[in-house]
Parts: C-alpha cells; structure tokens; sequence
C-alpha cells in the first residue's frame, strides 16, 4: 500500500526529547516500511527515517524560533495534499487542519485525533465527519459528536527500553511543566513519603514552574533536569521507584505512563481520562482520588512484580501491535472506497 503519513513539524520526527505526535508519527512511518508498504513521511528537514522523506520545514518551529509556525504548516500540509495522488491512503498525524484539505481531493484520509486542546477546535472535526476517517487514542478521549473507525493506543518500540527488575530509591515525575500535569503534587508526595524526587520535562507554563517548581528544586530532594533524550529517558524510567503521574486534566492517552510500565516501573496516576485504560490498579500501579492515596500508594509501590508491569506493555502497548491495527483501518477505509465506487 502507498501511504502518506503527515507528521507535526513543531519537532524533529523522532524527537530529541519531547514532541509525542512526532514520536507516533515516526514509531508508525518506521512500522509501516518495514512491513513492506510503500510510505512518504511528510516532516522537517531533519527528521530521520527509513521512509521517503518529504521535508518544507528544514527544521521544528519550536526548535528554531526564527521559523514562523503558520508559514511552515501552509507549506507542510499543502505539500502533501499536492501529492495525494501518489498514495492510496493518507494518514494525517498533523492536527485538525489537514482536514480542511480533505474535500479538494479523493484519497481518503485516516485523521488520528490525540487528543482536543480546546473545545474551539471540535467544530472542524464536526464540518468534515462525513469524510473523515477518525482514529481516537483510548476510548475515553472520544468526542460524543463524531465518528470514529477505531481505537488505537499508541505502541512503543520495547528495544528502547530496558526492564529492570529491582524497584529504585527515587520517585519520577516525567512530563511538561504545566498545571495540568501535577508537577507540584508529585513534590509534595516526594516531601510527605521522604523520597528524592527526579523531575524531567519542558517548561511549558513559566508562571506555574517559577511560583510552584523552581522553589523546592535543590538538586538533593528535588532535581530537575529539564526535556531529555531517549537514552536518559530510558535510565530515569528504569531506575524509579515509581512515576507520580498526577494529572489534573482528562489526558487522551500519555505516553510516558506505557514507556515508564516498559522498564518495570509502576505508575502512580489520578484516574482521569485514559489512565484507567492504560494503568491496572494493584498490577502495574495505582489509581488515586487524593493527596493522601498517593502517599498511602508509594508505601505499597515496591511490593508490585515489575515483570507485570513490562508483561502487560508487551501485550497491549508494543509498536507491532499499533502498525497493525492502522493497517487493518487503512484497508478498510481503501476497501469502502473502492466498493463505493465501483458501485456508482
């Protein structure tokens, strides 16, 4: 099959260190060549990948603050959609406004939604539902207006993380410096239980990080080491007693959680949008209301069987397992094209 997969040019696909929708996007267009479809990665210039690469970006806008973002999605998207003949499929990894190309064109577009960062956006969703092909990242991120083709949770590949067995002596919190994803909590969890407290990620929201981080950074407690690669990212999942993953907002999936399990470390999380999904509670972590719970769970945390928590990721979560399921959509979606057409 001839397919185009349309990544975000915000990063580098892969990332260097964060950029989840490129880690997708990249983890799939790689899948997907080497099980033998013939596949175009539309992305930066600097990407890396085994697929032929289609590149107006010569870089992330978020890397290279000189670029100017519109500009360079103008360019990307309509790049693609100039050569969507060439492909049977396209599968838009971009965001909602490929969509909006969708009509002036007759491939059919397979759009997975990672999620809606405002309401604002649900209306274009909406406006192209009758030809769009969604695809929803868990269950609990759908949207009761659209219609979607499947569920597909993202897939990591297992060789860029090593399990270990043995429970480490710090606690992780691993993810974008922002309210919504509990860093402070995870702090003052770390204070309460007594445990060095390793934190990682982008500062996303400065405010938040300076009123509510910064302060209690003392390199011993609490450490941060700001957005790391995948080699480090492997280390500090690996070597966690647990990652503190207290989000405040309904999170479409989180990827962090799957490749934390992957290494063997369990996973602390507020019950909010897919962490029911992708976390087992008394198997591969726990599920918390409150403050309180989450101390109450780091007690518990060390007795868990880490194989478990690597067992279940092999189950449900490897990259094999994600290409697979995107093929099955993809040549559903071609198959329904052609019967409609052969048929008119």
């Amino acid at each position: 099959m001839r397919i185009g997969v349309i990544a975000s040019v915000a990063h580098r696909t892969p990332p260097r260190a964060y950029g989840p929708w490129e880690q997708v996007a990249s983890t799939l267009a790689e899948g997907l060549v080497a099980r033998g479809h013939e596949v175009t990665l539309f992305a930066t210039a600097d990407s890396i990948t085994a697929a032929r690469l289609h590149a107006e970006s010569p870089t992330g806008y978020e890397e290279d603050r000189s670029l100017d973002a519109k500009v360079y999605e103008c360019l990307h998207i309509s790049a693609a959609f100039e050569r969507a003949a060439q492909f049977d499929v396209l599968s838009n990894q971009f965001d909602f406004l490929p969509l909006t190309y969708s009509r002036l064109v007759d491939v059919p577009m397979v759009t997975t939604v990672h999620g809606f960062s405002s309401p604002a956006i649900v209306p274009v969703y909406r406006a192209y539902a009758d030809v769009a092909h969604y695809v929803s990242i868990s269950d609990a991120d759908r949207h009761p207006d659209l219609p979607y083709r499947a569920t597909i949770h993202h897939g990591i590949d297992l060789a860029q993380f090593t399990f270990r067995p043995d429970p480490g002596e710090y606690l992780l919190f691993m993810g974008r410096m922002h309210p919504d994803k509990g860093a402070h909590l995870a702090i003052e969890v770390a204070r309460r239980v007594g445990l060095p407290l390793v934190m990682a990620g982008i500062i996303q929201d400065e405010a938040y990080f300076t009123e509510l981080v910064r302060p209690h950074i003392d390199q011993a407690n609490v450490t941060y080491l700001g957005p790391v690669g995948p080699a480090e990212r492997d280390r500090l999942l690996g070597g966690a007693l647990a990652l503190l993953h207290l989000i405040g907002f309904a999170e479409p999936f989180g990827l962090s959680v799957v490749e934390a399990l992957a290494t063997g470390t369990p996973v602390i999380a507020h019950p909010l949008g897919s962490m029911p999904e992708l976390i087992r509670p008394g198997r591969t972590g726990y599920l918390v209301e409150t403050l309180e719970s989450a101390v109450a769970a780091v007690a518990s945390v060390a007795a868990l069987d880490r194989r478990t928590c690597r067992d279940d990721v092999e189950e449900r979560f490897t990259d094999a397992r994600m290409v697979r399921a995107y093929e099955d959509v993809f040549a559903a979606v071609t198959a329904d094209i052609a019967s409609s057409s052969s048929s008119t």
